[in-house]
């Protein structure tokens, strides 16, 4: 990955999301948006105004965000989130 997130930006790779629903294959533009990503890459925390943000997640925690947060990247075929951390709701444990 050629990103380096900064301040407290933090970039996802969104789980794929379930292609069938009770035995009906649902079209790609029918599916939700995932909520659960894998964390691949943090910023060093802070912020732009100077306040001191530590970062609460590490590269490769599953984690639970916002649905409409973040900002879509694609590299190499793949799709990422770039999020704030305050969009992380939970960390999911396995």
């Amino acid at each position: 990955m050629k990103l380096k997130p900064l301040f407290d930006r933090i970039v996802l790779l969104p789980k794929k999301s379930e292609e069938m629903k009770g035995g009906i294959i649902l079209p790609t533009a029918a599916q939700e948006k995932s909520q659960i990503a894998t964390v691949v890459a943090v910023g060093d925390g802070g912020a732009p105004d100077g306040k001191n943000v530590p970062i609460k997640v590490q590269v490769g925690d599953d984690v639970l965000y916002s649905k409409y947060a973040g900002v879509e990247y694609e590299e190499d075929g793949e799709k990422f989130v770039i999020i704030r951390q305050p969009d992380i709701l939970a960390i999911v444990k396995k």
